[in-house]
């Protein structure tokens, strides 16, 4: 009799998963038949009912019917997930005839742009590249530029120092810094021409201001070295960068770690000098600050100033890169806008 039960139950089992339709279905039966209250699990459990010489042999047909389940449950399921993997593919298919989504896209950036073409004129002088980090002691930024602890230059640069390290590290507010390891990194303490490009850090920030701007500064040192070969040099800079017709004038100064110092002056190249509105109608830009370099500062880096003499000369990238591209506000060019970066190729070529 209890066999009989199984032998019908395995023919009900045959029969039922030829009429599955989906998945749906097939998770339906399998609560059916195998939950806990399930018609094969309560089959099973009549096993403490039949005698002991079936025993074996309705074990044997309750396994079987349990083998069969789950070998057709399986191989139906299989059959229904590529089915809905194959329909899925079907229905996103991709026309690869239609054109492409025309992807937005920027141009080089500014200041990359003119980082890159402050180094190709240098270069082509004799310079090269010197690149230092952006964290630096108080000694590299200030001490050993002839700016003693105490001194009131200081105050003209509001410095970000580290909060743990207060007096020892912070983030450089020039990239003097870099002339300061250049000149420790010669070991032989002869000639030097290096430009140093880079990020400083300032506590500053309005619409020609950042706490973050770009910098470069150069540096030569050598035997019989004047103001001569600096003026020389800017002039030849300054007409590159800005145009043959620009010309330059030096105005007396005061820098701590140069001395004499300058600042320089070109003729404003909206008006060409006639004056207006970006010159404030004088005529002239203030662009960079230069001056001999101080007997102090090479004698603290090791260079013997009464052999070696040095000029230097420092500008803010950014303010070029103003004037040139006729950027009124500087907090702009690190807004990372696209629509403000996708038109430098265009004004590059006007």
């Amino acid at each position: 009799m209890y066999n009989e039960k199984v032998e019908e139950l395995l023919n009900e089992v045959k029969n039922i998963f030829l009429s599955v339709k989906d998945k749906t279905e097939l998770e339906s039966l399998k609560q059916e038949y195998l939950s806990k209250n399930g018609k094969i699990t309560q089959i099973n459990s009549l096993i403490k009912e039949v005698p002991n010489e079936e025993k074996r042999e309705f074990g044997m047909k309750v396994n079987e019917v349990k083998t069969y389940f789950n070998e057709e449950y399986e191989r139906l399921n299989s059959e229904f997930e590529l089915k809905a993997i194959n329909e899925k593919l079907e229905s996103e298919r991709i026309d690869i005839t239609l054109p492409g989504k025309k992807v937005k896209r920027g141009s080089k950036h500014p200041m990359s742009r003119i980082q890159e073409e402050f180094e190709d004129i240098f270069i082509s002088m004799g310079y090269t590249i010197y690149d230092g980090p952006e964290i630096e002691s108080d000694e590299n930024c200030f001490q050993k530029l002839n700016l003693p602890k105490g001194h009131p230059a200081r105050d003209a640069q509001d410095t970000f120092y580290l909060k743990d390290e207060y007096e020892k590290f912070l983030i450089r507010s020039q990239t003097s810094t870099a002339q300061v390891r250049a000149m420790e990194e010669n070991k032989e303490k002869g000639p030097l021409r290096i430009v140093c490009p880079g990020k400083v850090y300032r506590r500053d920030e309005d619409a020609t201001h950042s706490h973050q701007f770009m910098q470069i500064e150069g540096l030569v040192i050598d035997e019989n070295v004047s103001m001569a070969d600096l003026k020389g040099t800017l002039e030849v800079f300054c007409k590159k960068i800005l145009g043959e017709k620009t010309q330059v004038r030096f105005r007396p100064s005061f820098f701590p770690f140069t001395e004499p110092s300058v600042e320089v002056d070109v003729t404003c190249f909206k008006c060409g000098g006639k004056g207006c509105s970006l010159c404030k109608q004088t005529g002239w830009i203030e662009v960079l600050g230069a001056g001999m370099v101080h007997p102090n500062v090479l004698e603290m880096s090791g260079y013997d100033s009464k052999k070696y003499q040095g000029f230097a000369f420092g500008t803010g990238m950014d303010r070029f890169a103003m004037f040139k591209y006729g950027i009124p506000d500087i907090r702009t060019i690190y807004g990372n806008d696209i629509r403000f970066l996708n038109q430098f190729d265009r004004k590059d070529n006007e």
